[in-house]
């Protein structure tokens, strides 16, 4: 299989091994996919991606704050130039996440939590970025900050997707064209439609995202009484 091909599978392989285990809902759908790409390479094969992951989470725990998936992407040259694909360098992902918090500190201030989104997320750097700033001001983001995103390409969109989850950020990256089928509904609580994919990370199904959630819900249920 070509380079390409590898990645692709290496990349939904992880996303996969990681939503399974809180994400029952999307089980089935996902194991069904994982079988799939499971059957194309010999056992010997499969344990060289499980290499290969164990070196994204000694990467991200060595240095979280860079986008380790998205600068190896690049530096394989496997960007899609015919989608506009060039990601951001991280240092300005930094620069430009630094000038959004700093500006809405005192809003988080004021409030319980906050959502932050990228339109276009590619690997996620901007939202890694974000992580670590709010991180450096001595903000829990694993509990204050839901982080969502979205993109039109599904193996960037997953590979925001495992970064996130590894940094413990709660929130969804959906896999959607953000122009002609943006994502509806409460940050909380994302509507699926058509058309759309989402990848829960796994601090999303913490229980304070849970109680809000439920609290959200009960809040609807009231007003349209």
């Amino acid at each position: 299989y070509g380079r390409w091909e590898i990645w692709q599978d290496f990349i939904t392989l992880a996303a996969i091994a990681i939503s399974n285990t809180v994400d029952r809902s999307h089980a089935a759908e996902h194991e069904k996919t994982y079988m799939t790409i499971a059957g194309k390479y010999k056992p010997e094969e499969m344990l060289k991606f499980s290499q290969m992951l164990q070196e994204v989470v000694i990467g991200m725990d060595f240095n979280p704050d860079q986008d380790f998936l998205g600068k190896l992407y690049m530096s394989l040259e496997l960007g899609n130039h015919w989608k506009g694909q060039f990601f951001t360098p991280y240092n300005v992902c930094e620069c430009m996440a630094s000038i959004t918090i700093n500006d809405n500190v005192q809003t988080l201030e004021k409030q319980e939590w906050i959502s932050v989104n990228d339109p276009a997320c590619g690997a996620g750097a901007t939202l890694v970025a974000a992580a670590n700033i709010f991180h450096r001001k001595k903000i829990n983001y694993q509990t204050r900050v839901l982080f969502t995103a979205n993109d039109i390409d599904r193996v960037v969109a997953q590979m925001c997707y495992i970064q996130l989850s590894l940094l413990g950020c709660a929130g969804w990256v959906a896999v959607a064209n953000t122009i002609s089928n943006p994502v509806c509904g409460d940050p909380l609580m994302p509507v699926e439609k058509p058309g759309q994919e989402f990848w829960y990370t796994p601090f999303y199904f913490r229980g304070e995202w849970n109680c809000r959630r439920q609290i959200q819900i009960f809040k609807e249920m009231c007003g349209s009484w």
